[in-house]
């Protein structure tokens, strides 16, 4: 079964990325969304909702405790959660474009026959 991943607001204020459950209105597999500050800015941090006691992406969360729906979730993100959730890891349109340098310089293959031995 498909799953949408979406990035909630609970009403306890925690930012809360999980799998949307259409026919349940629940969010299944729930991840906290943290921000931890830096010297060059903040970073995000995906922790599973029961932190500490939970180390797995596991649960429920009822649609009356969201009060808010971020209607776009950055696409990094998404694929960070999927990976988590699934111990999956994705590739993205991105990870493909340096397969160009696989058969050498230009595209070229290289005769390698004067390394052999006959």
């Amino acid at each position: 079964m498909a799953y949408e991943v979406k990035l909630v607001k609970l009403i306890n204020g925690d930012m809360v990325l999980a799998k949307w459950d259409e026919e349940k209105k629940q969010l299944k597999d729930p991840a906290m969304l943290q921000m931890v500050p830096t010297q060059t800015g903040v970073q995000m941090m995906l922790l599973p909702f029961g932190y500490p006691f939970d180390s797995e992406l596991t649960g429920e969360i009822d649609a009356k405790h969201i009060l808010y729906e971020y209607k776009n979730v950055p696409e990094e993100l998404k694929t960070k959660y999927l990976e988590a959730s699934s111990n999956l890891t994705l590739s993205t349109p991105s990870d493909l474009k340096d397969l160009s340098n696989l058969a050498g310089p230009g595209g070229k293959i290289t005769d390698l026959s004067g390394f052999l031995k006959k």
